[in-house]
């Protein structure tokens, strides 16, 4: 399919959920219901680090710093303790990826097809073209940056020095939902990350050879909108057992080292799972919050309390699942009983990218720009 028809591709497709969503009362958010607070969820700091535009930008933790990116070109080094930044700079053009970085270097990736590379000072290192919109964050680790690209292309480059050291390029399918597919590091050679088509592999990262790869869901329907089915969402991984969601297809557990899926049940998710040692959770297109059980996929709870709040992605950290939505709100669900134990509100625009956790705080970056750490008694 040529970039032209591609376009045009994505085009239909957003008209088509448009259309599909056209009822103003059916994608109406559920009003916020009474929380019966259980834990205490305290602010510690807050500061702006740019708006995301369109974009998902994922904040990164590397040692002691935070690094974000803003749809402006703004990449910032933000201290984890005290939220202050320790420089600010500006890419040459818009930036439509979060940061990749190891700590030494940081790399992003632009809606003109360059991605450019900062050392840990701020200094700008180097600048390569890859030659289409980049809109998952680059992977930084071993010396490589790992490039992903828009049209399916991933590119390894030299961390150091920005020299293309391999590519590999990935077969398209007629249609892709516009959308970010990040990549998980699992050892110091190689990486997880979701592919169209419904598949999950996993790749080299000295090579960009994929050493497995395997089919989390399958093309259904007649029309070409119905058979699209991706994993989009970042892969989650507890010890050897992965889980995975993909859109208009199936939520799956399975084993990372060989690739065999444990279990698999139908379900639709573009924002992810998580996992705590017990549960995988995940919320559906309607935002409807489920918890299943690790070992054998059987539903253990479902949360129908947020429904169309197109919360984002979730995180399983201590005894909760933690998931933001469109309006700034975080949520804080029990694991055991999906049951919601607290609330707070960061801002007022929405929050896609999952918390981190770092030295004891949750920290949270929102679509309008606000990057915040909480810290949950």
């Amino acid at each position: 399919m040529t970039k032209s028809l591609s376009k045009l591709a994505w085009a239909f497709l957003a008209i088509s959920f448009l259309a599909s969503c056209s009822s103003v009362k059916k994608r109406e958010p559920a009003a916020l219901t009474k929380v019966d607070e259980k834990i205490s969820v305290a602010s510690v700091w807050s500061t702006s680090v740019g708006k995301s535009d369109t974009f998902v930008m994922r904040p990164v933790l590397a040692g002691d710093y935070l690094y974000t990116s803003a749809g402006n070109g703004l990449i910032s080094k933000i201290e984890v303790l005290t939220g202050k930044a320790a420089w600010q700079v500006k890419a040459p053009s818009e930036v439509s990826s979060g940061p990749g970085s190891d700590g030494n270097v940081v790399v992003v990736g632009s809606t003109k097809g360059v991605v450019y590379a900062y050392d840990s000072t701020g200094q700008k290192i180097w600048e390569e073209k890859v030659g289409s919109e980049v809109l998952t964050e680059p992977l930084v680790l071993g010396g490589v940056a790992v490039i992903r690209t828009i049209d399916n292309r991933f590119i390894g480059l030299d961390a150091k020095t920005g020299k293309r050291r391999w590519s590999y390029v990935r077969p398209q399918t007629p249609l892709a939902l516009r959308n970010s597919f990040p990549m998980v590091p699992i050892a110091a050679d190689a990486f997880i990350t979701g592919f169209s088509g419904g598949k999950v592999g996993v790749m080299g990262l000295s090579s960009g050879s994929v050493l497995w790869e395997a089919s989390l869901s399958f093309p259904k329907g007649f029309s070409e909108i119905e058979r699209m089915t991706e994993v989009s969402a970042k892969p989650t991984l507890i010890g050897s057992r992965m889980c995975a969601v993909a859109f208009q297809g199936r939520i799956s557990c399975g084993d990372l080292t060989s690739g065999n899926l444990i279990w698999a049940k139908d379900f639709s998710s573009h924002t992810g799972t998580a996992q705590s040692q017990d549960f995988v959770f995940a919320a559906d297109e309607k935002s409807h919050v489920v918890a299943f059980r690790a070992a054998n996929g059987a539903e253990v709870w479902r949360n129908e309390t947020m429904t169309f709040r197109d919360v984002g992605e979730p995180l399983a950290v201590g005894r909760v699942v933690v998931m933001g939505d469109k309006q700034g709100y975080l949520h804080f669900l029990e694991q055991s009983s999906g049951q919601a134990i607290a609330r707070v509100r960061v801002d007022s625009s929405g929050i896609s990218a999952a918390p981190i956790v770092a030295s004891g705080l949750l920290i949270i970056q929102t679509r309008g720009g606000t990057l915040s750490a909480y810290r949950p008694n």
